[in-house]
């Protein structure tokens, strides 16, 4: 029998374009969670058969078991020594599944994953999922080692597998491990310690990152210099001359003096002089280096700098290009090309590109110069181009970055600028002054990258000794003046120069820091820090400076690199950080009152901020509103902090109270026209009442909404109470036809009445223009459904007789389920008897595996997602 052969790659594109190449395009495929494309070949020598899909990045995450999850029980103390669990980031993918499924049977694992470390823990979590491990019998593991999805890499690459490193995925897993501990720690004492006294810090969280924190701090150093900064007046002395019909302008050679009398002595001796006199020519041939090949920061700099987009963006355009096959692996840390690469083929890629296919044929017919030395860090090649494209065929961003790629390319292998440089240099009054000419000879590279071109400026005839008369002598007053904020693309240079991040990770610590309102990104791309941004720095520099500056990350970037080099243990690193950080922990608390008095100098109480909106259940005093970032309420006499859902508006809700508690309940309505709108208990919501509500409706962590992920937020549509008129229980008519869930009523939606899943997005439309629908409490004898009244409109009335009041169900009653409309997911069908938690069942057809979504359905609708 034939051996089968499982290939695995990063992303389905890439895993269609292994399979295209290794086939010959001479295959078959089919759906899965992941598509599999299967074909015969030669594997080793061997007739097989082959299997080819995908992951979808990282298979799963790393966090903290669900006892270390609540943050009102566990002391962040505790996450430094608290096991880690790696559970699915994506479960509804089920990638694992996937990969166990397609794997039976088959005795080879080829792993097709980005080469990079990133790839190769994937590598790893591939062979977990799969089941196939070398020490068995007949069975083997691969690593295929590619830079490009062209072809003919592809079967370079399936002709020389490789064993995966593990060295390279443990450097990996240590850094998640740290990153995950620290900035948890840190982020949790920081968030609970300042939202709980501050009430206009304008951010979910207060986070702390080993990465992020120091990238932050290099934008409030440039910023301290700016507010810092105290400007100098300066006088500098230009002469002016006519010379051959040209006036020059000419430079002195001491610049700028800072003593006014000083400067005006000058002046008066030059003018005195009224002549100025040749005193040197000076002429050389100066030459301007073709650049080397493109690294990823280079791009990420030149992206920010010249194209307007943020290295985030710049990284998703460059990910897109070359899953396309457009481009090289866009991450790579290496400027220098391996000996053996073919420039002649990736020069005759762009032969017929409209824009510098002429400037291409010049070079293979003239001959092609190599690129200059650059650094090799193992890794990939320069970033390259592989195949030609258009503008119609990638859209403007994407084509524009493209487009840089292929003129820095076409010249790293172009001759260098020529030019001559011309100073003439002059003296009067003792005092001596020059003018500088330059004259290309050679455009060179600048051809094809004229931004980078030699400024022309033609000079006169001067002769060695000729005198001049002087025209004027101008006394220029002037003021030194601040650095500007940093662009981005210099803070990308500052993280890579101190080891901040990878070349993968950069992009994603810039923002961060902008998502987190702590820079704000102006005009020219420059990182202008916020309050919040400026205060944090300023509070670790007076409390462990080590925190915010570059050196420990750095230190730990190293030590990372030993693991990945096999020259250290993983679990030693690991544990000897994060002692480190345990220390430092321990101090900061202990000294975060040196931080608190630069936040209560800046930011604004609790017990000022905000409006006065419902009563505390404990106090009966008012709660004050406070919209800003986490919107929460704030009891000023119990000193309570209540956090609400993010993304919408809070009302009061008909100044009703919770049967529990006594909180007066409030209105959440979800941004967007059909947002949905539920009422909740401020209390309830932060501590459910229930044991295990949770579980019973899935975890709907709010980590992203306000929760500050504290545990499950129970608005009253997931309440089970079984008396409260708000609850599940009271307000649920049936379950949902697309999920899980049940569709409950919204009490507030007058006059375009609906129903709303309480999981997923399903919006059903009630009789539109009644007088009011409510829940009756009893139940449909066909479908268990809640039976609902409706007092119709006495102009719009549907019944016969002109009668207003209408009770059924809407499911069994005919009159009823003609007057419904589904808006968001599949139709509305009446179906047997019931199920789910008692109200009856709702059907769609077309139901089980593999359906397509409804193009009414909108995923960002999900509660889930808040």
């Amino acid at each position: 029998m034939a051996p089968r052969v499982l290939m695995v790659a990063e992303k389905p594109s890439i895993a269609l374009s292994i399979a295209s190449a290794l086939s010959g395009g001479r295959m078959s495929t089919r759906r899965g969670s992941t598509d599999v494309h299967e074909f015969d070949g030669m594997f080793r020598g061997l007739h097989a058969h082959f299997k080819v899909t995908s992951v979808i990045g990282h298979i799963f995450s790393v966090d903290f078991p669900p006892t270390y999850q609540n943050w009102e029980v566990t002391d962040p103390m505790d996450l430094f020594q608290a096991p880690i669990l790696k559970s699915e980031s994506n479960p509804k993918a089920h990638i694992r599944r996937h990969l166990s499924q397609e794997a039976k049977g088959c005795g080879y694992l080829v792993l097709w994953l980005d080469c990079d470390r990133e790839g190769e823990n994937i590598c790893y979590e591939v062979i977990e999922c799969s089941g196939i491990h070398e020490n068995e019998a007949g069975r083997r593991i691969y690593r295929a080692r590619f830079s490009s999805v062209a072809e003919k890499d592809i079967l370079k690459a399936m002709d020389n597998l490789v064993a995966p490193n593990k060295d390279e995925a443990l450097a990996v897993d240590a850094r998640q491990e740290i990153d995950l501990k620290v900035g948890v720690a840190f982020t949790r004492f920081q968030t609970r310690y300042f939202q709980g006294k501050y009430g206009n810090l304008d951010s979910r969280v207060i986070s702390y990152g080993p990465c992020q924190t120091p990238t932050l701090g290099f934008c409030v150093q440039r910023y301290l210099q700016i507010t810092t900064f105290k400007p100098e007046k300066f006088w500098s002395l230009n002469p002016y001359i006519i010379k051959d019909g040209y006036e020059l302008r000419l430079e002195w050679d001491r610049n700028k003096l800072f003593d006014y009398d000083v400067a005006m002595m000058f002046q008066k001796l030059v003018s005195d002089d009224h002549t100025l006199k040749v005193t040197d020519i000076l002429t050389k041939e100066e030459c301007k280096s073709r650049p080397s090949g493109l690294n990823t920061v280079n791009m990420l700099k030149v992206a920010s700098s010249a194209l307007g987009f943020g290295p985030q963006m710049a990284m998703q355009l460059a990910e897109r290009l070359y899953t396309q096959g457009f481009i090289s692996y866009p991450r790579t840390e290496s400027t220098a090309y391996p000996s053996s690469f073919d420039f002649r083929s990736a020069l005759g890629a762009q032969l017929n590109n409209p824009i510098w296919g002429n400037d291409v044929r010049a070079l293979l017919a003239d001959g092609f110069h190599k690129p200059r030395h650059g650094l090799d860090a193992g890794d990939h090649p320069p970033i390259t181009p592989m195949r030609s494209a258009t503008e119609d065929m990638l859209g403007d961003d994407a084509w524009r970055l493209y487009q840089y790629i292929c003129q820095h390319f076409i010249g790293t292998v172009s001759p260098d600028c020529h030019y001559t440089r011309t100073r003439v240099e002059f003296a009067a009054g003792r005092e001596l002054f020059h003018c500088v000419g330059q004259h290309v000879t050679a455009k060179g590279f600048t051809s094809i990258m004229p931004w980078m071109a030699v400024g022309e400026k033609n000079l006169p005839q001067f002769t060695k000794g000729e005198k001049i008369n002087i025209l004027k002598v101008d006394l220029y007053e002037g003021s030194t003046s601040p650095p500007d904020y940093l662009s981005e693309s210099e803070l990308i240079s500052l993280m890579e120069k101190n080891g901040i991040g990878t070349d993968a990770s950069i992009p994603v610590h810039i923002n961060n820091i902008c998502e987190r309102n702590y820079v704000q990104v102006s005009s020219g791309r420059r990182l202008v820090p916020t309050a919040l941004g400026t205060t944090l720095i300023r509070g670790y520099q007076c409390i462990d400076p080590d925190l915010c500056l570059p050196d420990i990350r750095s230190f730990i970037e190293q030590q990372i690199t030993l693991i990945a080099k096999g020259k250290a243990d993983h679990i030693h690193v690991v544990q000897h950080v994060l002692q480190q950080f345990k220390q430092k922990y321990t101090y900061f608390v202990k000294k975060i009152e040196n931080m608190d008095a630069l936040f209560e100098a800046q930011f604004s109480p609790l017990a000022d901020s905000g409006r006065l909106l419902s009563k505390c259940g404990k106090c009966t005093r008012y709660m004050k509103y406070i919209s800003t970032q986490p919107p929460r309420l704030y009891c000023a006499t119990c000193e309570e902090v209540y956090y609400l859902p993010q993304n919408g508006t809070i009302k009061l809700y008909k100044e009703l109270a919770c049967p529990l508690d006594g909180f007066e309940l409030v209105l959440f309505l979800m941004a967007g026209p059909d947002g949905k709108t539920f009422p909740l208990c401020p209390y309830c919501y932060n501590s459910p009442p229930f044991e295990g509500i949770d579980k019973l409706f899935g975890a709907l962590k709010l980590g992203s909404s306000g929760k500050i992920g504290k545990g499950a937020g129970m608005p009253c549509f997931l309440c089970p109470h079984p008396t409260c008129q708000h609850s599940l229980i009271s307000q649920g008519v049936c379950a949902c036809p697309e999920c899980s869930g049940t569709l409950v009523l919204d009490p507030v939606s007058a006059p375009k009445w609906r129903l709303y899943c309480n999981i997923c997005n399903c919006l059903v439309s009630l009789p539109q223009g009644a007088h009011r629908i409510s829940t009756t409490g009893k139940r449909c004898p066909e479908c268990d459904s809640t039976i609902i009244e409706v007092d119709f409109n006495k102009r719009t009335t549907p019944l016969s007789n002109g009668a207003t009041l209408h009770v059924g169900c809407i499911l069994c009653d005919e009159l009823l389920h003609s007057l419904v409309e589904m808006k968001h997911g599949k139709s509305f069908f009446r179906r047997g008897r019931g199920r789910g938690r008692g109200r009856g069942r709702a059907s769609s057809r077309g139901r089980g595996r593999g359906r397509g979504r409804s193009k009414y359905e909108d995923p960002k609708m999900s509660f889930r997602d808040f």
